[in-house]
């Protein structure tokens, strides 16, 4: 499929979710550890860049009531709207990564948590070389996938249906590396979303420097 077929694809799945999205995976610990983390990186007043904002909570409302400068990018008119509402003082964008302008080392860090699952995996290898590239040397990515090693599979997500890609663990840890990141740490576990339709899924969060 096209990137324009998979951005609509996404997009049409995201705005169904809406805030039921962020409901959903609030109580995520994992989560809220790895955006410490990334914190701890940050000198005051950091530019940051967050792939698939989503609601905006918790990543970019974490990051800007740190004080830090936050650039969203989501495909879904509706997850930008209601980002946009909740987390007022980030900029939030209707954008597709694979095409928004990033300049090189234009942000000192940049984060893309589990909004690469509906992309192909060329495409996944190209977006987290993209980000890697817009983050300035020193600078800090954390990267979180699912880690099933599947291609094109179809499934059911909190009711939506969507088609699912991702590499397993030691593939994504080295398609980061590829990208020129270098992996301070990792975390995998399971997770299972807080809605009726929810299933246990692993997650992997990859945290991560540019040279």
């Amino acid at each position: 499929m096209s990137d324009q077929g998979e951005r609509a694809r996404a997009a049409a799945v995201f705005d169904a979710l809406g805030a039921d999205y962020e409901k959903a995976f609030a109580h995520s610990e994992a989560h809220r550890a790895s955006l410490a983390w990334l914190l701890e990186q940050l000198a005051p007043g950091s530019r940051v860049l967050d792939v698939g904002s989503g609601t905006g909570r918790p990543t970019a409302a974490t990051l800007a009531a740190a004080g830090h400068h936050v650039l969203g990018l989501d495909v879904s008119p509706v997850m930008v709207d209601l980002a946009s509402r909740q987390v007022p003082d980030a900029e939030f964008r209707c954008a597709d990564v694979r095409e928004e302008p990033l300049a090189e080392a234009g942000f000192d860090a940049a984060c893309v948590y589990f909004s690469l699952l509906q992309m192909s995996r060329a495409d996944q290898t190209s977006v987290v070389r993209r980000v890697a590239r817009a983050v300035a040397p020193g600078g800090s990515v954390v990267l979180a996938t699912v880690p099933l090693g599947v291609e094109d599979v179809e499934g059911v997500f909190m009711g939506q249906a969507v088609r699912v890609t991702s590499f397993d663990a030691p593939d994504f840890t080295g398609m980061a590396a590829g990208a020129g990141l270098a992996v301070v740490s990792q975390e995998t576990l399971m997770f299972t979303p807080d809605h009726p339709e929810g299933a246990p899924e692993p997650h992997l969060f990859l945290h991560c420097r540019r040279p």
